[in-house]
């Protein structure tokens, strides 16, 4: 390897970790990180002279996330050293027995999670952490306080005790987020751990409440007022105070016995409701412990088995496509049946297109597959093809048999036809939510109850139905059946905006809805303004709606079935009018981001004041922000826009600018 090369080796995981430890969203899996990180040890070892400051081998964890306050930590969270083969774990032993010929080892499953401090003062839970860069990390107090399985008082009032965990989420928990985002159509999780650490890090306690975490405690970093002897001792105290340990630390001074137990761990850990990713095997004598010490970045006392990932060909028998219920079409693998974690697995999703263009997968390829996070199954890779032409998405749905459209920057393949079996009950469901037309008492399983029925084979519909065609059915009397077209005669008048949103049009948001609205003033007027009157010569003639949502409502209003859908809405009399809103161009063509606590406004008064005087408001802070609105407890934006040396002001100079410029 050349000098160069290990630089760019160098960048490329230091890209890598960033993106697992800092933002929870890992680009590749831990197998093939572990191989890039065993070739830059291995370049190191060979030329000293090279290692670079930044390397990731002179660092533990990565950059910290800056929402949150920063705990330097009095023990260091180090890391332990990586080792993938039997033949490693006796090297270990025998460094060991240097030191001290007769020891004494514990073994305990390395949880696939996300590493935290707890702290107690007289027995009470003061302050939890992450691991961060194992130095500083950030405190997530009120975050670990939402976990059930962290003690909030201990059994006695210890003056002084620091614990070290894994915060996991189980699988049967990821099991079902999981379900929900692909029923959803969202991107799902890539494994527990990412969600674990994406759930710890949220700004809202109740966020990470609903992701259901656990945790193992494993290590006392500090104690005071207790004297512990072995690690397999400190744990059995943990117990004692509350704590929810690891679970099973066996001590073994047979290092045969060692090995021994961490096949059992491996042969096991598909049976448990946690990811296991290896083995750890300590020196159970804290003293000995002492002794031997540790290096710059690991203990001497202690390793980290890494097991392989299971992986197994099989032959692709089919791809089918389903319809999503937000007209997604997602297709999905039909292989022959291979057992992985411990269960038969016979079909995985395929994402979308890109994914299998990108792999080259065809029907009757020979494919390798595993199951992410052990749970999820996916494809890795074709071994070989068979005889199968490379495979494209059908081009019209598989339900209905209307064209399926692909919105440019996105890479799902949708059907758009209002009417489409597939999409029907969620399209009505989305038209009579809050923030459409707000039909009261309209929820999930009263459409699931038109709809199986046949009262309704579109929004349209619901303005058709009368109280006797509800009253036979169970748990629905005269007087809820009255109340419900009661509640729906009465969303008529709900006007053009909120029926827009309504209608489902794929990159058409409630704030999208209203800026066409009071732009165009009815559905007509939009109708007949097609693309050219949204968006012209690369130029978007209403702010903030660009090319991509033009030709999607020009490619929805053209369609007949839409047609034929607003003429059925206005035989029932839905308003489809808007007041056109005259705006001011005190703020035209200046883009602002806004943050903290304002003095008198909320965050959509102000950006409604800014929007109506003719501003843009975005999320995020880039070379592009004209301004950013910053009120008190200012995060992360405020610091990028000092960097980048982009205009702050408060909510008194924003008044001030409007009137200035008027």
């Amino acid at each position: 390897m050349q000098q160069s090369e290990y630089r760019r080796l160098v960048d490329q995981l230091n890209h890598y970790s960033r993106l697992y430890y800092t933002l929870d969203d890992p680009a590749i899996e831990d197998d093939e990180y572990d191989r890039l990180m065993q070739t830059l040890k291995q370049t190191e070892s060979e030329h000293p002279e090279w290692i670079a400051s930044d390397s990731p081998t002179q660092r533990v964890g990565d950059l910290l996330y800056t929402s949150f306050e920063k705990v330097e930590h009095t023990v260091q969270m180090g890391s332990l050293q990586d080792v993938f083969s039997e033949e490693e774990l006796w090297a270990f032993h025998a460094r060991c027995q240097e030191a001290e010929p007769e020891l004494s080892y514990t073994v305990e499953p390395k949880i696939d999670g996300l590493s935290v401090s707890l702290e107690y003062r007289n027995g009470l839970f003061v302050r939890g952490s992450t691991r961060g860069n194992g130095l500083v990390g950030e405190d997530v107090t009120l975050n670990l306080m939402t976990i059930k399985d962290i003690p909030k008082k201990l059994s006695r009032p210890i003056p002084f005790l620091e614990v070290r965990g894994e915060v996991y989420m189980p699988r049967s928990v990821f099991g079902r987020l999981v379900g929900i985002q692909l029923e959803n159509d969202e991107e799902p999780f890539k494994n527990p751990r990412n969600a674990a650490a994406g759930g710890l890090r949220q700004k809202d306690p109740k966020v990470t409440a609903a992701r259901q975490l656990s945790i193992f405690i494993f290590n006392i970093q500090q104690i005071e007022g207790e004297t512990v002897q072995t690690h397999a001792g400190s744990l059995d105290l943990l117990k004692e105070l509350g704590f929810k340990v690891i679970p099973s630390y066996p001590v073994l001074t047979d290092f045969q016995q060692v090995i021994d137990e961490v096949r059992r761990i491996d042969a096991d850990r598909h049976q448990n409701d946690f990811d296991i990713d290896g083995a750890v095997i300590k020196i159970n004598d804290l003293a000995l412990r002492e002794r031997l010490g540790s290096t710059v970045k690991f203990p001497r006392w202690a390793v980290a088995f890494k097991y392989p990932p299971e992986e197994k060909e099989t032959v692709l028998r089919d791809i089918e496509v389903q319809v999503g219920r937000t007209g997604a079409l997602t297709p999905t693998a039909v292989f022959d049946s291979v057992t992985l974690a411990g269960t038969s697995v016979s079909r995985a999703t395929l994402h979308n297109q890109d994914f299998i263009s990108e792999k080259d997968i065809r029907i009757g390829d020979t494919i390798l597959v595993r199951k992410a996070g052990e749970i999820i199954p996916e494809i890795l890779k074709v071994v070989r093809h068979g005889a199968g032409e490379p495979y494209q998405i059908p081009s019209r749905c598989p339900v209905c048999g209307s064209e399926t459209v692909r919105e440019e920057g996105e890479a799902v393949i949708r059907c758009i036809n209002p009417s489409c079996p597939a999409t029907l009950k969620r399209r009505i469901v989305h038209f009579a939510g809050r923030n459409a037309m707000d039909i009261d008492g309209l929820g999930p399983a009263m459409v699931d109850l038109l709809a199986d029925e046949g009262l309704v084979h579109s929004a349209a519909d619901l303005y058709d139905l009368r109280p006797e065609q509800l009253t036979g059915f169970d748990r629905v009397g005269e007087i809820s059946a009255r109340n419900l077209t009661d509640a729906i005669a009465a969303s008529k008048d709900r006007g053009f905006a909120r029926f827009l949103f309504g209608l489902g049009i794929p990159g058409v948001g409630e704030k999208a809805a209203q800026l066409i609205a009071g732009h165009f003033g009815s559905v007509d007027a939009l109708m007949e303004a097609g693309k050219d009157g949204i968006w012209q010569k690369k130029e978007a003639i209403i702010p903030g709606i660009g090319e991509v949502i033009a030709e999607s409502i020009a490619d929805f209003f053209e369609r007949p079935e839409s047609k034929e859908l607003i003429e059925h809405f206005r035989r029932c009399g839905v308003k489809m009018t808007e007041e056109i809103v005259e705006k001011g161009t005190a703020l035209s063509g200046k883009t602002f981001v806004l943050t903290g606590t304002l003095p008198t406004l909320s965050r959509k008064q102000a950006q409604t004041l800014i929007e109506k005087n003719g501003g843009k408001v975005t999320s995020s802070v880039s070379k592009k922000t004209d301004y950013l609105l910053a009120g008190e407890d200012a995060g992360s934006k405020l610091t990028k826009a000092q960097t980048l040396g982009i205009q702050i002001i408060s909510e008194d100079e924003l008044h001030s600018l409007i009137e200035s410029e008027k």
